[in-house]
């Protein structure tokens, strides 16, 4: 198949389109590297089968052009990560709500099959656990900042449904819960990676808050392994899943599982949210999946443990400060 990655040089997207390829598909990566990196498909440069393409999702005339030569696509380009969320909340918003609506109005044109990437954060504080798909969503108040994003993704998330609903457009909608692995940033406030370049550092891991809320975390691989079975799963088309590993740690234990792992010397250090962000934020206490809906209609879940994913983040940096 001929495949549209958008955001195909980012976190996500990178990994994907290397699996695409080895598969023997054929992949177009479309990306604006604000958060994306030509490095992370520097390995497909020489293949046949991957074009990258430098553009806007919110250039509907290049979606449309790029749409119009494939059969499937995965729209995971968006706006992410807390930091960035809460410096520039309106970029947030325009570019996931404003990017997904042209991204599926080019899909709509030959019902090609679309795959959107939504959030655990749209759950925002609901209390009931572990969340499942068709669970209510419970948003903050409008002057948090931090549920602009969830907001966002759950209008990302209604668009789709409509055009599942009123024109039987094939798209699928999947919800990630912190994924991570080699080639994800820290750039804009994801954990592990910052906590582990601490920690090869020699610097105080900054814990937000008490360290006591607690995070799911996927690795990059496996969730690969869940976007590539979908694509021969029309049982999918039309529905919501939570794409995640259910195994729960606390942001504390991360950290000192991160300094065991590196043999590191840096201690945990406390840091009250404001003094990290600016008003308007607020985080969740837990955010726990139930993934059974997954397992059951692809056959498979993320399962791969937190020390492998910790391992793997560790090697690529360490390597990094070797070349």
């Amino acid at each position: 198949m001929k495949i549209l990655i958008t955001g195909g040089a980012g976190f996500i997207g990178s990994h994907l389109a290397e699996r695409l390829v080895t598969d023997g598909h054929s992949v177009i990566a479309l990306d604006d590297f604000s958060t994306g990196r030509r490095e992370n498909v520097a390995s497909l440069a020489g293949s046949n089968r991957f074009r990258l393409v430098e553009g806007t999702i919110l250039d509907a005339a290049l979606v449309q052009s790029l749409v119009d030569e494939v059969e499937v696509i995965f729209h995971l380009a968006a706006a992410v990560g807390v930091k960035l969320i809460m410096d520039e909340p309106s970029r947030s918003i325009l570019t996931n709500v404003g990017g997904t609506e042209t991204v599926l109005k080019a899909a709509l044109k030959d019902k090609k099959l679309t795959f959107v990437a939504s959030t655990s954060e749209v759950y925002g504080k609901a209390t009931k656990f572990p969340f499942s798909e068709d669970d209510d969503l419970v948003i903050g108040a409008t002057k948090n900042l931090r549920w602009s994003y969830a907001s966002a993704k759950q209008l990302d998330e209604f668009l789709t449904l409509a055009y599942v609903r009123e024109a039987q457009l094939p798209a699928v909608i999947l919800r990630f819960f912190n994924t991570t692995g080699p080639r994800q940033t820290g750039r804009y406030g994801m954990v592990l990676p910052n906590f582990v370049q601490s920690a090869l550092d020699g610097k105080p891991l900054m814990v937000h808050g008490t360290g006591e809320q607690s995070r799911c975390f996927g690795h990059v691989a496996d969730v690969v392994e869940a976007l590539v079975r979908m694509l021969d799963c029309p049982a999918a088309h039309g529905q919501v899943f939570n794409v995640a590993n259910d195994q729960e740690v606390t942001i504390r234990q991360l950290a000192e599982t991160v300094i065991e792992m590196t043999g590191s010397t840096s201690q945990i250090q406390l840091i009250p949210y404001s003094d990290v962000y600016p008003v308007g934020f607020e985080d969740m206490a837990r955010r726990l999946p139930d993934v059974t809906k997954l397992e059951r209609t692809i056959g498979f879940r993320p399962r791969r443990p937190l020390s492998e994913i910790v391992a793997d983040i560790i090697a690529e940096k360490r390597s990094a400060r070797a070349a």
